[in-house]
Protein backbone atom coordinates (compact mmCIF):
# COMPACT_ATOMS: atom_id res chain seq x y z
CA UNK A 1 0.00 0.00 0.00
CA UNK A 2 1.16 3.64 -0.16
CA UNK A 3 2.85 5.42 3.01
CA UNK A 4 3.52 8.72 3.26
CA UNK A 5 6.82 8.20 4.27
CA UNK A 6 9.54 4.77 4.10
CA UNK A 7 9.48 2.57 6.97
CA UNK A 8 13.15 3.39 7.98
CA UNK A 9 15.26 0.18 8.41
CA UNK A 10 19.07 0.07 9.46
CA UNK A 11 21.21 -1.60 12.16
CA UNK A 12 22.80 1.02 14.43
CA UNK A 13 19.94 3.21 15.79
CA UNK A 14 16.24 4.11 15.60
CA UNK A 15 14.43 7.33 17.35
CA UNK A 16 11.14 7.71 16.42
CA UNK A 17 8.69 10.64 18.22
CA UNK A 18 5.78 12.85 17.59
CA UNK A 19 8.69 15.87 17.22
CA UNK A 20 11.03 16.13 14.59
CA UNK A 21 13.78 18.21 16.76
CA UNK A 22 12.86 15.58 19.65
CA UNK A 23 14.33 12.74 16.94
CA UNK A 24 16.92 14.42 15.61
CA UNK A 25 18.68 15.08 19.14
CA UNK A 26 18.27 11.39 20.31
CA UNK A 27 19.74 10.15 17.27
CA UNK A 28 22.76 12.62 17.49
CA UNK A 29 23.59 11.18 21.24
CA UNK A 30 23.34 7.48 19.66
CA UNK A 31 25.57 8.92 16.82
CA UNK A 32 28.33 10.51 19.72
CA UNK A 33 28.52 6.80 21.13
CA UNK A 34 25.35 6.93 23.97
CA UNK A 35 23.16 4.57 24.31
CA UNK A 36 19.00 4.11 23.87
CA UNK A 37 18.68 5.14 27.71
CA UNK A 38 20.77 8.26 26.84
CA UNK A 39 19.30 8.98 23.81
CA UNK A 40 15.79 8.76 25.47
CA UNK A 41 16.42 11.10 28.22
CA UNK A 42 17.91 13.57 26.06
CA UNK A 43 15.24 13.35 23.67
CA UNK A 44 12.30 13.41 26.56
CA UNK A 45 13.82 16.85 28.12
CA UNK A 46 13.90 18.69 24.48
CA UNK A 47 9.69 17.38 24.13
CA UNK A 48 9.49 19.51 26.94
CA UNK A 49 10.88 22.90 25.11
CA UNK A 50 9.47 22.51 21.73
CA UNK A 51 5.70 20.60 22.85
CA UNK A 52 4.90 23.09 25.63
CA UNK A 53 1.34 22.29 24.88
CA UNK A 54 1.81 18.48 25.01
CA UNK A 55 4.27 18.12 28.39
CA UNK A 56 6.60 20.09 30.47
CA UNK A 57 9.18 19.58 32.94
CA UNK A 58 6.54 19.34 35.95
CA UNK A 59 4.44 16.51 34.20
CA UNK A 60 5.07 12.83 34.39
CA UNK A 61 6.49 10.07 31.75
CA UNK A 62 5.28 5.96 32.43
CA UNK A 63 8.01 3.98 30.22
CA UNK A 64 8.61 0.94 29.35
CA UNK A 65 12.38 -0.39 28.53
CA UNK A 66 14.25 -3.79 27.33
CA UNK A 67 17.30 -4.12 28.91
CA UNK A 68 19.33 -6.39 26.85
CA UNK A 69 21.49 -7.52 30.10
CA UNK A 70 18.87 -8.34 32.35
CA UNK A 71 16.83 -10.05 29.36
CA UNK A 72 13.24 -8.37 30.50
CA UNK A 73 11.11 -5.41 30.40
CA UNK A 74 10.68 -3.02 33.31
CA UNK A 75 8.32 -0.71 33.78
CA UNK A 76 9.33 2.92 35.02
CA UNK A 77 6.22 4.58 36.57
CA UNK A 78 7.21 8.89 36.66
CA UNK A 79 3.64 9.37 37.23
CA UNK A 80 3.60 11.24 40.48
CA UNK A 81 1.21 11.35 43.17
CA UNK A 82 -1.84 13.03 45.03
CA UNK A 83 -0.52 15.73 47.83
CA UNK A 84 -1.02 14.70 51.66
CA UNK A 85 -3.91 17.24 51.97
CA UNK A 86 -5.69 16.13 49.05
CA UNK A 87 -8.92 14.20 50.28
CA UNK A 88 -12.58 13.80 48.89
CA UNK A 89 -13.38 15.74 52.13
CA UNK A 90 -10.84 18.61 51.81
CA UNK A 91 -12.38 19.28 48.25
CA UNK A 92 -16.28 18.23 49.10
CA UNK A 93 -15.64 21.10 51.51
CA UNK A 94 -14.71 24.06 48.82
CA UNK A 95 -18.45 23.05 47.46
CA UNK A 96 -16.69 20.54 44.63
CA UNK A 97 -17.93 17.38 43.28
CA UNK A 98 -15.38 16.86 40.60
CA UNK A 99 -11.78 18.15 40.30
CA UNK A 100 -11.20 21.14 38.27
CA UNK A 101 -9.56 20.60 35.01
CA UNK A 102 -6.88 23.39 35.48
CA UNK A 103 -5.39 25.32 38.43
CA UNK A 104 -3.49 24.28 41.33
CA UNK A 105 -6.30 22.43 43.08
CA UNK A 106 -5.39 19.20 40.50
CA UNK A 107 -1.49 19.27 40.90
CA UNK A 108 0.32 16.23 41.65
CA UNK A 109 3.73 15.32 42.23
CA UNK A 110 5.89 16.11 38.72
CA UNK A 111 7.39 12.36 38.63
CA UNK A 112 8.89 13.20 34.58
CA UNK A 113 11.83 14.58 36.52
CA UNK A 114 13.00 11.78 38.51
CA UNK A 115 11.70 8.80 36.17
CA UNK A 116 13.79 10.75 33.70
CA UNK A 117 16.59 10.85 35.93
CA UNK A 118 16.11 7.07 37.43
CA UNK A 119 16.72 6.14 33.66
CA UNK A 120 19.77 7.72 33.17
CA UNK A 121 21.40 7.12 35.97
CA UNK A 122 20.46 2.75 36.07
CA UNK A 123 20.67 2.54 32.31
CA UNK A 124 22.24 5.28 30.92
CA UNK A 125 26.27 6.75 30.22
CA UNK A 126 26.23 10.15 30.30
CA UNK A 127 26.38 12.70 32.14
CA UNK A 128 23.11 15.02 33.48
CA UNK A 129 24.71 17.90 31.85
CA UNK A 130 25.38 16.63 28.55
CA UNK A 131 21.88 14.70 28.37
CA UNK A 132 19.99 18.28 28.78
CA UNK A 133 22.49 20.00 26.78
CA UNK A 134 20.07 19.81 23.98
CA UNK A 135 16.85 21.25 25.84
CA UNK A 136 18.79 24.17 27.57
CA UNK A 137 19.87 24.90 24.08
CA UNK A 138 16.29 25.16 22.65
CA UNK A 139 15.02 27.24 25.95
CA UNK A 140 17.98 29.55 25.88
CA UNK A 141 18.26 30.24 22.18
CA UNK A 142 15.10 29.59 20.56
CA UNK A 143 12.78 26.62 18.79
CA UNK A 144 10.47 27.14 15.78
CA UNK A 145 7.18 27.62 17.93
CA UNK A 146 4.53 25.20 16.90
CA UNK A 147 1.46 26.87 14.80
CA UNK A 148 -0.60 24.26 17.76
CA UNK A 149 1.27 26.12 20.59
CA UNK A 150 0.52 29.80 18.75
CA UNK A 151 -3.05 28.80 18.50
CA UNK A 152 -3.50 27.47 22.00
CA UNK A 153 -1.45 30.55 23.16
CA UNK A 154 -4.57 32.57 21.53
CA UNK A 155 -7.13 30.78 22.86
CA UNK A 156 -5.62 31.13 27.08
CA UNK A 157 -4.17 34.74 26.17
CA UNK A 158 -6.60 36.40 27.87
CA UNK A 159 -7.04 34.12 31.00
CA UNK A 160 -3.53 34.23 31.09
CA UNK A 161 -3.62 37.95 31.16
CA UNK A 162 -6.23 38.71 33.44
CA UNK A 163 -6.02 35.44 36.02
CA UNK A 164 -2.24 33.93 35.53
CA UNK A 165 0.39 37.01 35.37
CA UNK A 166 3.20 34.20 35.80
CA UNK A 167 1.89 32.56 32.81
CA UNK A 168 1.32 35.63 30.74
CA UNK A 169 5.26 36.69 32.16
CA UNK A 170 6.60 33.18 30.32
CA UNK A 171 4.30 32.31 27.40
CA UNK A 172 3.36 35.93 25.77
CA UNK A 173 6.73 37.42 25.58
CA UNK A 174 5.99 41.71 25.08
CA UNK A 175 2.24 40.62 26.19
CA UNK A 176 2.31 39.49 22.65
CA UNK A 177 0.96 36.08 21.59
CA UNK A 178 3.90 34.54 19.81
CA UNK A 179 3.71 33.55 15.89
CA UNK A 180 3.91 30.30 14.73
CA UNK A 181 7.15 29.90 13.30
CA UNK A 182 9.02 32.46 15.48
CA UNK A 183 11.91 31.69 17.56
CA UNK A 184 10.57 31.30 20.86
CA UNK A 185 12.25 30.90 23.90
CA UNK A 186 12.06 30.37 28.00
CA UNK A 187 15.63 31.29 29.71
CA UNK A 188 14.08 31.01 33.04
CA UNK A 189 13.59 27.40 32.34
CA UNK A 190 17.34 26.95 30.98
CA UNK A 191 18.43 28.73 34.02
CA UNK A 192 16.36 26.06 36.34
CA UNK A 193 18.16 23.53 34.57
CA UNK A 194 21.37 24.49 34.70
CA UNK A 195 21.22 25.20 38.18
CA UNK A 196 19.93 21.28 38.71
CA UNK A 197 23.28 20.47 36.41
CA UNK A 198 25.43 22.98 39.01
CA UNK A 199 24.33 21.79 41.92
CA UNK A 200 24.38 17.48 41.10
CA UNK A 201 28.42 18.82 39.75
CA UNK A 202 29.06 20.49 43.02
CA UNK A 203 27.93 17.14 45.07
CA UNK A 204 31.24 15.26 42.70
CA UNK A 205 32.19 12.06 43.09
CA UNK A 206 30.33 9.05 40.26
CA UNK A 207 28.75 10.25 37.90
CA UNK A 208 25.66 8.43 39.22
CA UNK A 209 25.88 10.38 42.53
CA UNK A 210 25.82 13.59 40.41
CA UNK A 211 23.15 12.78 38.90
CA UNK A 212 21.24 11.78 42.35
CA UNK A 213 22.18 15.11 43.82
CA UNK A 214 20.44 16.94 40.92
CA UNK A 215 17.09 14.63 41.76
CA UNK A 216 17.91 15.80 45.42
CA UNK A 217 18.02 19.66 43.99
CA UNK A 218 14.59 19.01 42.49
CA UNK A 219 12.52 16.82 44.92
CA UNK A 220 14.27 18.16 48.08
CA UNK A 221 15.80 21.25 47.58
CA UNK A 222 15.09 24.69 45.38
CA UNK A 223 12.58 23.70 43.03
CA UNK A 224 10.60 21.55 45.75
CA UNK A 225 10.58 24.64 48.01
CA UNK A 226 9.35 27.14 45.19
CA UNK A 227 6.44 24.86 43.92
CA UNK A 228 5.48 24.68 48.02
CA UNK A 229 5.45 28.35 48.75
CA UNK A 230 3.84 28.79 45.19
CA UNK A 231 0.98 26.82 46.23
CA UNK A 232 0.85 27.81 49.64
CA UNK A 233 0.35 31.10 48.73
CA UNK A 234 -1.44 31.20 45.36
CA UNK A 235 -5.06 31.38 44.68
CA UNK A 236 -5.94 31.02 40.60
CA UNK A 237 -9.02 30.80 38.62
CA UNK A 238 -9.59 27.21 37.75
CA UNK A 239 -12.26 25.68 35.44
CA UNK A 240 -14.76 25.70 38.21
CA UNK A 241 -15.32 29.08 38.03
CA UNK A 242 -13.29 30.01 41.56
CA UNK A 243 -9.42 30.50 42.39
CA UNK A 244 -8.39 28.02 44.35
CA UNK A 245 -4.71 27.53 45.80
CA UNK A 246 -2.59 24.22 45.33
CA UNK A 247 -2.11 21.15 48.43
CA UNK A 248 1.15 20.24 46.81
CA UNK A 249 3.72 21.15 49.60
CA UNK A 250 7.72 20.74 49.51
CA UNK A 251 7.14 17.94 51.82
CA UNK A 252 4.83 15.84 49.04
CA UNK A 253 8.05 16.32 46.72
CA UNK A 254 10.59 14.97 48.52
CA UNK A 255 8.43 11.57 50.04
CA UNK A 256 8.05 10.94 46.13
CA UNK A 257 10.50 8.38 44.34
CA UNK A 258 10.08 7.11 40.77
CA UNK A 259 9.54 3.54 40.94
CA UNK A 260 10.64 0.36 38.68
CA UNK A 261 7.95 -2.11 38.07
CA UNK A 262 7.31 -5.35 36.38
CA UNK A 263 4.66 -5.25 33.13
CA UNK A 264 1.48 -6.35 32.83
CA UNK A 265 1.63 -8.94 29.98
CA UNK A 266 -0.54 -10.75 27.48
CA UNK A 267 0.66 -13.51 25.14
CA UNK A 268 -1.52 -13.01 21.69
CA UNK A 269 -0.73 -14.67 18.55
CA UNK A 270 2.88 -15.74 19.52
CA UNK A 271 3.03 -11.98 20.72
CA UNK A 272 3.84 -11.25 24.68
CA UNK A 273 2.38 -7.45 24.92
CA UNK A 274 3.82 -5.55 28.10
CA UNK A 275 2.09 -2.78 29.89
CA UNK A 276 1.53 -0.81 32.78
CA UNK A 277 -0.06 -1.90 36.06
CA UNK A 278 -3.40 -0.93 36.41
CA UNK A 279 -2.14 2.98 37.79
CA UNK A 280 -2.45 3.47 33.76
CA UNK A 281 -5.06 2.80 31.60
CA UNK A 282 -2.32 -0.17 29.65
CA UNK A 283 -4.20 -3.17 30.71
CA UNK A 284 -6.98 -2.14 28.55
CA UNK A 285 -5.10 -3.25 25.87
CA UNK A 286 -4.49 -6.23 27.34
CA UNK A 287 -8.03 -7.06 27.78
CA UNK A 288 -9.27 -6.08 24.18
CA UNK A 289 -6.49 -8.23 23.20
CA UNK A 290 -8.20 -11.10 25.11
CA UNK A 291 -11.46 -10.23 23.71
CA UNK A 292 -10.54 -10.10 20.32
CA UNK A 293 -8.57 -13.39 20.27
CA UNK A 294 -12.22 -15.26 19.70
CA UNK A 295 -12.47 -13.67 16.71
CA UNK A 296 -10.98 -14.48 12.79
CA UNK A 297 -9.80 -10.81 12.27
CA UNK A 298 -7.40 -11.78 9.69
CA UNK A 299 -10.48 -13.17 7.57
CA UNK A 300 -12.04 -10.19 8.46
CA UNK A 301 -9.60 -7.52 6.90
CA UNK A 302 -8.05 -4.63 8.58
CA UNK A 303 -10.93 -1.41 7.59
CA UNK A 304 -13.57 -3.57 7.03
CA UNK A 305 -17.12 -2.90 8.57
CA UNK A 306 -16.54 -6.13 10.59
CA UNK A 307 -13.21 -5.45 11.77
CA UNK A 308 -14.20 -2.05 12.88
CA UNK A 309 -17.43 -3.08 14.32
CA UNK A 310 -15.59 -6.08 16.14
CA UNK A 311 -12.79 -4.13 17.74
CA UNK A 312 -15.21 -1.02 18.75
CA UNK A 313 -17.27 -3.23 20.80
CA UNK A 314 -14.90 -5.20 22.45
CA UNK A 315 -12.88 -1.57 23.31
CA UNK A 316 -16.30 -0.74 24.60
CA UNK A 317 -16.09 -3.62 26.82
CA UNK A 318 -12.59 -3.27 28.25
CA UNK A 319 -12.81 0.42 28.87
CA UNK A 320 -16.09 -0.29 31.17
CA UNK A 321 -14.10 -2.60 33.19
CA UNK A 322 -11.74 0.37 33.40
CA UNK A 323 -14.10 2.37 35.35
CA UNK A 324 -15.22 0.20 37.06
CA UNK A 325 -11.87 -1.83 38.68
CA UNK A 326 -8.91 0.35 37.79
CA UNK A 327 -6.70 2.26 40.48
CA UNK A 328 -3.02 2.67 42.10
CA UNK A 329 -3.01 -0.84 43.20
CA UNK A 330 -0.98 0.39 46.32
CA UNK A 331 -4.07 2.21 47.49
CA UNK A 332 -7.03 0.00 46.27
CA UNK A 333 -7.29 -3.72 45.27
CA UNK A 334 -7.73 -4.10 41.46
CA UNK A 335 -8.13 -8.29 40.08
CA UNK A 336 -6.27 -7.72 37.41
CA UNK A 337 -5.97 -11.55 37.50
CA UNK A 338 -9.80 -11.93 36.96
CA UNK A 339 -10.03 -9.35 34.60
CA UNK A 340 -7.73 -11.08 32.41
CA UNK A 341 -9.00 -14.85 33.41
CA UNK A 342 -9.83 -16.59 29.74
CA UNK A 343 -13.56 -17.64 31.57
CA UNK A 344 -14.35 -14.53 32.17
CA UNK A 345 -13.22 -13.03 28.91
CA UNK A 346 -15.13 -15.90 27.00
CA UNK A 347 -18.31 -14.45 29.41
CA UNK A 348 -17.84 -11.16 28.09
CA UNK A 349 -16.91 -11.61 24.60
CA UNK A 350 -20.67 -12.97 24.22
CA UNK A 351 -21.66 -9.37 24.94
CA UNK A 352 -20.54 -8.82 21.62
CA UNK A 353 -23.00 -9.25 18.95
CA UNK A 354 -23.83 -7.75 15.52
CA UNK A 355 -24.80 -4.24 16.76
CA UNK A 356 -23.43 -1.64 18.10
CA UNK A 357 -24.09 -1.34 22.24
CA UNK A 358 -24.91 2.08 23.71
CA UNK A 359 -24.65 1.04 27.32
CA UNK A 360 -21.24 0.80 29.76
CA UNK A 361 -21.37 -2.39 30.77
CA UNK A 362 -18.58 -2.95 33.11
CA UNK A 363 -18.26 -7.25 34.66
CA UNK A 364 -17.92 -9.26 37.68
CA UNK A 365 -14.61 -11.19 37.39
CA UNK A 366 -14.74 -13.26 40.07
CA UNK A 367 -17.97 -12.10 40.94
CA UNK A 368 -17.43 -8.96 42.31
CA UNK A 369 -19.94 -6.05 41.79
CA UNK A 370 -18.39 -3.43 39.57
CA UNK A 371 -19.30 0.01 40.67
CA UNK A 372 -19.39 2.91 38.58
CA UNK A 373 -18.85 6.62 39.28
CA UNK A 374 -21.91 9.10 39.27
CA UNK A 375 -20.81 10.64 35.89
CA UNK A 376 -21.74 14.31 35.32
CA UNK A 377 -24.88 15.04 33.31
CA UNK A 378 -23.57 15.27 29.05
CA UNK A 379 -25.48 15.77 26.09
CA UNK A 380 -25.56 12.52 23.36
CA UNK A 381 -22.62 12.72 20.50
CA UNK A 382 -22.85 15.99 18.75
CA UNK A 383 -23.74 15.22 15.17
CA UNK A 384 -24.46 12.09 16.11
CA UNK A 385 -24.89 10.50 12.50
CA UNK A 386 -24.91 13.29 10.17
CA UNK A 387 -21.20 13.50 9.47
CA UNK A 388 -20.32 16.81 11.57
CA UNK A 389 -16.69 16.43 13.12
CA UNK A 390 -16.60 17.21 17.04
CA UNK A 391 -14.14 19.38 16.81
CA UNK A 392 -12.29 18.59 20.17
CA UNK A 393 -10.70 15.44 18.29
CA UNK A 394 -7.71 15.77 16.31
CA UNK A 395 -4.43 14.17 15.43
CA UNK A 396 -3.75 13.09 19.52
CA UNK A 397 -3.13 17.10 19.59
CA UNK A 398 -5.11 19.22 22.80
CA UNK A 399 -7.71 21.34 21.82
CA UNK A 400 -7.56 24.16 24.19
CA UNK A 401 -10.70 25.73 25.44
CA UNK A 402 -10.46 29.66 27.05
CA UNK A 403 -10.29 28.64 30.68
CA UNK A 404 -7.13 26.23 29.51
CA UNK A 405 -9.43 23.61 29.42
CA UNK A 406 -7.80 20.09 27.43
CA UNK A 407 -8.85 17.12 25.62
CA UNK A 408 -6.44 15.21 24.41
CA UNK A 409 -2.20 15.26 25.35
CA UNK A 410 0.92 13.84 25.21
CA UNK A 411 4.22 13.01 23.33
CA UNK A 412 5.93 10.02 22.36
CA UNK A 413 8.99 8.38 21.83
CA UNK A 414 10.50 5.62 21.23
CA UNK A 415 14.06 4.51 20.81
CA UNK A 416 16.35 1.45 20.01
CA UNK A 417 20.16 1.08 19.56
CA UNK A 418 22.45 -1.77 18.44
CA UNK A 419 23.07 -3.14 21.84
CA UNK A 420 20.02 -4.31 22.21
CA UNK A 421 18.26 -1.79 23.96
CA UNK A 422 13.99 -0.17 22.99
CA UNK A 423 12.56 2.43 25.07
CA UNK A 424 8.87 3.07 24.86
CA UNK A 425 8.35 6.70 26.68
CA UNK A 426 4.92 8.48 26.94
CA UNK A 427 5.67 11.72 28.67
CA UNK A 428 2.91 14.55 29.73
CA UNK A 429 1.41 17.03 32.00
CA UNK A 430 2.73 19.70 33.31
CA UNK A 431 1.03 22.04 29.73
CA UNK A 432 1.38 25.67 29.84
CA UNK A 433 -2.55 25.82 28.94
CA UNK A 434 -3.90 24.04 31.86
CA UNK A 435 -1.66 25.16 35.52
CA UNK A 436 -0.03 28.63 36.13
CA UNK A 437 3.66 29.24 36.17
CA UNK A 438 5.56 28.47 38.65
CA UNK A 439 7.52 31.80 39.36
CA UNK A 440 10.94 31.44 39.16
CA UNK A 441 11.18 27.99 37.54
CA UNK A 442 10.12 28.57 33.91
CA UNK A 443 7.36 25.66 34.27
CA UNK A 444 4.12 24.38 34.85
CA UNK A 445 2.82 21.96 37.48
CA UNK A 446 0.65 18.58 36.12
CA UNK A 447 -2.96 19.00 36.42
CA UNK A 448 -3.24 14.46 36.17
CA UNK A 449 -5.24 14.90 39.59
CA UNK A 450 -8.24 15.73 37.28
CA UNK A 451 -8.68 12.30 36.73
CA UNK A 452 -9.41 11.06 40.21
CA UNK A 453 -12.85 11.50 41.60
CA UNK A 454 -14.06 13.35 44.39
CA UNK A 455 -16.37 10.53 45.47
CA UNK A 456 -15.12 8.43 47.44
CA UNK A 457 -15.15 4.30 47.83
CA UNK A 458 -14.23 4.14 43.76
CA UNK A 459 -10.65 2.42 43.06
CA UNK A 460 -10.13 5.64 41.48
CA UNK A 461 -11.37 7.61 44.23
CA UNK A 462 -8.65 10.79 45.44
CA UNK A 463 -6.23 9.83 48.10
CA UNK A 464 -3.21 11.45 49.72
CA UNK A 465 -0.34 9.57 48.09
CA UNK A 466 -1.99 7.87 45.25
CA UNK A 467 -1.37 7.98 42.03
CA UNK A 468 -4.36 8.89 39.41
CA UNK A 469 -5.09 6.05 37.10
CA UNK A 470 -3.81 7.37 34.12
CA UNK A 471 -4.64 7.44 30.49
CA UNK A 472 -0.52 7.39 29.79
CA UNK A 473 0.08 4.15 28.18
CA UNK A 474 3.15 3.09 26.53
CA UNK A 475 3.42 -0.40 24.98
CA UNK A 476 6.41 -3.14 24.02
CA UNK A 477 5.79 -6.94 22.44
CA UNK A 478 7.84 -9.24 22.08
CA UNK A 479 7.23 -12.06 19.09
CA UNK A 480 8.03 -15.32 19.83
CA UNK A 481 9.94 -14.38 23.73
CA UNK A 482 12.42 -11.98 21.85
CA UNK A 483 12.11 -8.36 21.99
CA UNK A 484 10.06 -6.90 18.63
CA UNK A 485 8.35 -3.95 18.93
CA UNK A 486 8.43 -0.23 21.04
CA UNK A 487 5.05 1.73 20.39
CA UNK A 488 2.43 4.40 21.51
CA UNK A 489 0.89 7.36 20.62
CA UNK A 490 -0.40 10.64 22.41
CA UNK A 491 -4.52 10.85 22.75
CA UNK A 492 -6.06 10.34 26.11
CA UNK A 493 -8.37 8.23 26.54
CA UNK A 494 -7.95 7.29 22.32
CA UNK A 495 -4.12 6.12 23.33
CA UNK A 496 -4.85 2.42 23.67
CA UNK A 497 -7.93 2.35 20.58
CA UNK A 498 -4.87 4.33 18.35
CA UNK A 499 -1.78 2.00 19.44
CA UNK A 500 -4.05 -1.06 19.63
CA UNK A 501 -5.43 -0.79 15.91
CA UNK A 502 -1.55 -0.15 14.45
CA UNK A 503 -0.47 -3.54 16.22
CA UNK A 504 -3.69 -5.41 15.18
CA UNK A 505 -2.77 -4.02 11.40
CA UNK A 506 0.83 -5.16 11.74
CA UNK A 507 0.04 -8.82 13.09
CA UNK A 508 -3.31 -9.76 11.13
CA UNK A 509 -3.07 -7.14 8.25
CA UNK A 510 0.53 -7.97 7.41
CA UNK A 511 1.83 -4.15 7.57
CA UNK A 512 4.95 -2.86 8.08
CA UNK A 513 5.11 -0.39 10.63
CA UNK A 514 4.35 2.95 8.06
CA UNK A 515 1.80 0.52 6.35
CA UNK A 516 0.09 -0.28 9.64
CA UNK A 517 0.42 3.81 10.95
CA UNK A 518 -0.51 5.38 7.95
CA UNK A 519 -3.75 3.43 7.57
CA UNK A 520 -7.46 4.52 7.88
CA UNK A 521 -7.83 5.20 11.59
CA UNK A 522 -10.70 5.29 13.93
CA UNK A 523 -11.95 5.95 17.32
CA UNK A 524 -14.91 5.80 19.81
CA UNK A 525 -16.15 8.60 22.63
CA UNK A 526 -18.39 5.74 23.95
CA UNK A 527 -16.49 5.28 26.84
CA UNK A 528 -16.35 8.47 29.63
CA UNK A 529 -13.80 10.72 28.97
CA UNK A 530 -10.71 10.64 31.74
CA UNK A 531 -10.37 14.48 31.44
CA UNK A 532 -12.83 17.21 32.85
CA UNK A 533 -15.77 17.34 32.43
CA UNK A 534 -15.62 13.44 32.29
CA UNK A 535 -18.45 13.11 29.15
CA UNK A 536 -19.54 10.11 27.43
CA UNK A 537 -20.94 9.86 23.70
CA UNK A 538 -22.83 6.68 24.11
CA UNK A 539 -22.85 4.66 20.62
CA UNK A 540 -20.17 7.38 19.22
CA UNK A 541 -18.16 6.43 16.16
CA UNK A 542 -15.76 8.54 14.36
CA UNK A 543 -13.83 8.04 11.02
CA UNK A 544 -11.13 9.15 9.38
CA UNK A 545 -13.12 9.82 5.73
CA UNK A 546 -10.48 7.30 3.56
CA UNK A 547 -13.39 4.44 4.32
CA UNK A 548 -14.74 3.01 1.87
CA UNK A 549 -18.11 4.32 2.04
CA UNK A 550 -19.99 1.39 2.14
CA UNK A 551 -18.12 0.73 5.01
CA UNK A 552 -19.15 3.57 6.60
CA UNK A 553 -23.49 2.79 5.47
CA UNK A 554 -22.61 -0.64 7.21
CA UNK A 555 -21.46 0.75 10.39
CA UNK A 556 -24.58 3.05 10.82
CA UNK A 557 -26.54 0.39 10.24
CA UNK A 558 -25.48 -1.44 12.71
CA UNK A 559 -26.30 1.19 14.97
CA UNK A 560 -23.47 3.20 15.31
CA UNK A 561 -23.60 6.89 15.74
CA UNK A 562 -21.18 7.26 12.96
CA UNK A 563 -19.47 10.60 12.18
CA UNK A 564 -16.27 11.50 9.17
CA UNK A 565 -13.19 13.18 10.32
CA UNK A 566 -10.45 14.60 7.52
CA UNK A 567 -8.12 11.68 5.71
CA UNK A 568 -5.07 12.69 7.76
CA UNK A 569 -6.84 13.59 11.24
CA UNK A 570 -6.57 10.43 14.10
CA UNK A 571 -3.81 8.95 15.60
CA UNK A 572 -0.30 9.71 16.15
CA UNK A 573 1.22 6.70 16.82
CA UNK A 574 5.11 6.29 16.50
CA UNK A 575 7.26 2.69 16.92
CA UNK A 576 10.32 0.94 16.77
CA UNK A 577 11.28 -2.55 16.30
CA UNK A 578 13.94 -5.21 15.79
CA UNK A 579 13.15 -8.02 13.38
CA UNK A 580 15.05 -9.89 10.88
CA UNK A 581 18.61 -8.64 11.78
CA UNK A 582 17.41 -4.85 11.32
CA UNK A 583 16.09 -2.12 13.32
CA UNK A 584 13.09 -0.71 12.14
CA UNK A 585 11.34 3.01 12.44
CA UNK A 586 8.28 4.84 11.77
CA UNK A 587 6.40 7.99 12.53
CA UNK A 588 2.74 9.62 12.00
CA UNK A 589 2.58 12.02 9.06
CA UNK A 590 -0.58 13.34 10.82
CA UNK A 591 -0.22 16.94 12.09
CA UNK A 592 3.39 17.10 10.02
CA UNK A 593 5.16 17.07 13.11
CA UNK A 594 6.01 13.44 13.97
CA UNK A 595 9.46 11.99 12.55
CA UNK A 596 11.59 9.04 12.73
CA UNK A 597 15.31 9.15 11.66
CA UNK A 598 17.67 5.94 12.19
CA UNK A 599 20.36 4.55 10.03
Amino acid sequence: MFTTRPELTGDFGMVASTHWLASATGMSVLERGGNAADAAVAAGFVLQVVEPHLNGPGGEVPLLLWDPAEEKVSVLCGQGVAASAATGERLSGLGLDLMPGTGLLPTVVPGSFGAWLLLLERWGTWSLADVLAPAIHYADKGHPLLGRVSTALETVADMFRTHWPTSAATWLPGGAVPAADSHFTNPVLAGTWRRLVAEGEAAGGSRERRIAAARDAWYRGFVAEAIGDYCATAKVMDTSGEAHGGLLTADDLAAWHPTVEDPVTYDYHGHTVCKTGPWGQGPVFLQQLALLEGFDLAEMGPGSADWVHTVIEAGKLAFADREAWYGDPNHTHVPLDGLLDPAYTAERRRLIGDTASLDLRPGSPGGLKPRLPRYPDAPDAPGAGDGIVDSTIGAGEPTVAASGEVRGDTCHLDVADSNGMMISATPSGGWFQSSPTVPGLGFCLSTRGQMFWVEQGLPNSIRPGARPRTTLTPSFALRDGKPWLAFGTPGGDFQDQWSLHFFLNAVHGGMNLQEAIDAPEFLTKAVPNSFYPRDTHPGHLLLEDRFDQGVVAELRRRGHRVETGDAWSLGHVSAVAREDGWLRAAANPRGNQGYAVGR
